[in-house]
């Protein structure tokens, strides 16, 4: 990233075992800070230090600052890195055009956007391979996108149409396809916590441990991390030595309230002590940085059965969904957060290395453009679903005699009375 001129790795680690919170000294980010907004966080080369802490009394691997930080310096070639850019632009124009939508009637329910978090979203969707599962929370859309659901079926889903990829009966909160194995997009939150971790035990019945093995990533905002079924999945997959990876975007608000308002240990990668599960801390604007940890954890879930807890520090430009104000922040947090805008800064970065150019960079941002617009004329052109679609997914197999009543359908059937039920009871009475 521009400016940056510490490792870019930007790791901390906190390793598994059973330590104090407070013995991870190593920190530049003060543990009881001012309450901020998502704009006013930690420097970008404040995520260098790494906390110290026992290793797991189940066996050795624990990861420490020298080798989280071995490799660290390098960046993919520039292909890569262009195609990374590229999928941002995207993500970015795909979420803009949908607030837009949003405002405009064309999408129902609930909209949040991954506007702020394209880095992220890159990197962690670049880490996963084609047979690992994934579980986001409602902040889906830019996952689903990196994932390869087609930005068609994507904006199809939004408009709650037949070609989107939940078929529209999920809505923007519910992105889900089984091909892809992203199985959701939740809409409460922590709702992804149980399934994933329920994913990752069938693993270990399906499939033995190894570099080829198949891992479960689980994505959460940083307010789940205060819920009871985030600590009741982390407690089961320590236990059982489960294959997944617990990633926490922190963007520093849950809604409206700020992360040091709302948690005792506000650097959210240290709650896996408690589990002895691993957790580390990265720089969430930089694709690389993001995709290189997550591969580690990844790697460790796979051959060695282990969970982790990746905190990936973020951005949200925008409210919590399309209708929050985001009164909450002043005129100068509005405007830190401008400055942190993470699309541009890399940009800059791939021009000043000599990657790309300003016609090459005006071209990606065309292409999206037309893509996205494409994408809206087609979710227009899809037909809603029918209301005889309404009962075809209430259960996984076919269920003789469920009742598929619809809206102003009679409970009981035309010439019942009270008459007929009673002649039955007395028949079966005899």
């Amino acid at each position: 990233m521009a400016g940056r001129t510490q490792d870019p790795q930007g790791n901390k680690v906190a390793t598994g075992g059973s330590v104090p919170a407070d013995d991870a000294k190593t920190s530049t980010r003060t543990k009881k800070a001012p309450a901020r907004s998502a704009g006013a966080r930690a420097k970008k080369g404040d995520t260098t230090a790494t906390a110290p802490a026992e290793r797991r009394s189940r066996g050795s691997g624990a990861k420490t600052a020298p080798a989280a930080a071995k490799g660290a310096s390098s960046q993919p070639d520039a292909q890569t890195r262009i195609g990374y850019y590229r999928e941002m632009v995207l993500i970015r124009e795909f979420e803009q055009r949908a607030g837009e939508m949003y405002t405009r009637a064309k999408i129902g329910g609930y909209c949040h956007l991954n506007l702020g978090e394209e880095p992220t979203v890159v990197g962690l969707m670049a880490a996963l391979r084609e047979k690992d599962y994934l579980f986001t929370n409602y902040r889906d859309h830019g996952y689903a996108l990196a994932r390869g659901l087609g930005t068609d079926r994507v904006m199809a889903e939004l408009f709650g149409r037949e070609g989107g990829v939940s078929k529209g009966l999920g809505g923007s909160m519910h992105m889900f396809d089984a091909e892809k194995r992203m199985l959701g997009g939740y809409g409460i939150v922590g709702g992804q916590l149980p399934p994933a971790t329920g994913a990752a035990l069938a693993l270990t019945y399906r499939g033995k441990p190894g570099p080829d093995a198949e891992a479960v990533m689980c994505q959460m905002g940083d307010g789940t991390t205060n819920i009871g079924a985030f600590h009741e999945s982390l407690n089961i997959a320590a236990i059982w030595n489960l294959p997944i990876v617990y990633v926490i975007i922190n963007n520093g608000l849950g809604m409206a309230t700020t992360v040091e308002s709302a948690s005792g240990e506000p650097e959210l990668y240290k709650r896996g002590c408690a589990y002895r599960i691993e957790g580390r801390r990265v720089d969430g604007d930089d694709p690389a940085v993001v995709r290189r940890a997550a591969e580690e954890m990844l790697a460790t879930a796979r051959e060695q059965r282990r969970p982790g807890i990746l905190e990936v520090m973020s951005h949200r430009l925008r409210g919590h969904s399309v209708v929050d104000p985001a009164r909450y922040r002043s005129k100068d947090e509005v405007a830190e957060l401008k400055r942190l805008d993470p699309l541009p800064a890399y940009r800059e970065q791939l021009i000043a290395d000599g990657i790309l150019d300003q016609k090459q960079a005006e071209q990606i941002e065309a292409d999206a453009v037309t893509e996205v617009a494409n994408a809206i004329a087609f979710a227009d052109a899809s037909p809603e679903p029918g209301p005889e679609k309404l009962f075809d997914y209430t259960y996984a197999t076919d269920v003789p005699n469920a009742p598929r009543l619809m809206p102003g359908d009679p409970v009981l059937p035309a010439g019942w009375d009270s008459a007929d039920a009673d002649n039955a009871y007395a028949g079966s009475e005899a």
